[in-house]
């Protein structure tokens, strides 16, 4: 049998037990097939999408998963959390993330005890355990479920059943805290935070889907794929002009191109293998 199918249908058993759930729902491709096999295996009724917003994700991409959550036909609970009000979070140590993620399944378990609900899923895959995600320590603790990581499943599986099931995200590119943008030990604040957002979005709307903006103090570090640098420098008057704007004093381009997690890079290997999931 297939691989995929198998885990797929691992998927659904997992699932088929759970009674009711909630799911923490951003949108994206991994927590969308959460939903959509939670909803397939337990029942709409029984699945709740919590959609959350923060001050270090964009509004546009809370307002997306509000609205996909309700077409795909599921309850839907709008909430927030208030990550700047964290020192854990604000300090923007390598463990910041293991603080942003403590806050949210916190509040994550506080809803579903209160309205009734029997377990907290996210959206965490394979692909998560090769990456610094002290966030994956928070989950533990909270006794949250990462589904699609019990089942197996990695980044392209979870794409390649996505659009079997017609999921409109199944190619959507991968999306993070614009905190990442953001080298650590730099106090974050939110003049940081909407820096980076306004920039993005504006390089974004000149036709580049994927792009990132490192924010080191008064230097902007842009980085999209390798085959776009040579059209994103076609646009460097207006770029530069904006940016600057902004309150940079200087733009710059990544001539190694986009790649996650490369405020990473500089990480020790000490401080990758700490204890945090």
């Amino acid at each position: 049998m297939n691989k995929i199918i198998e885990k797929n249908q691992q998927l659904g058993e997992i699932l088929s037990g759970m009674n009711r759930v909630i799911v923490a729902f951003s949108g994206g491709v991994d927590s969308t097939l959460v939903l959509k096999r939670a909803q397939q295996e337990l029942g709409s009724s029984n699945v709740l999408a919590v959609v959350v917003a923060s001050e270090l994700f964009r509004k546009e991409e809370f307002e997306g998963a509000v609205n996909l959550a309700k077409k795909m036909g599921v309850n839907v609970h709008q909430t927030e959390i208030k990550e700047l009000e964290d020192e854990g979070v604000t300090a923007n140590t390598p463990d910041s993330w293991y603080y942003s993620k403590k806050l949210l399944y916190f509040h994550l378990n506080q809803l579903a005890k209160e309205l009734g609900y029997d377990y907290v899923l996210d959206g965490m895959i394979m692909d998560d355990m090769d990456d610094f995600r002290p966030g994956m320590k928070a989950r533990t603790e909270a006794g949250a479920r990462s589904v699609l990581q019990e089942a197996g499943l990695y980044k392209q599986e979870v794409r390649k059943l996505s659009k079997e099931l017609e999921l409109p995200v199944w190619n959507k590119p991968a999306s993070c805290s614009l905190a990442s943008r953001i080298p650590y030990g730099t106090k974050l604040d939110k003049r940081k935070i909407e820096q980076v957002n306004q920039a993005e979005k504006f390089i974004a709307k000149l036709g580049f889907d994927m792009v990132r903006v490192r924010h080191h103090d008064n230097v902007a570090r842009i980085e999209v794929t390798p085959e776009e640098i040579n059209e994103l420098l076609k646009h460097r008057d207006k770029i530069d002009l904006k940016l600057t704007s902004l309150g940079f004093n200087y733009v710059s381009v990544d001539l190694r191109g986009y790649r996650t997690g490369s405020m990473n890079e500089v990480l020790s290997e000490d401080v990758m293998k700490v204890e945090f999931g």
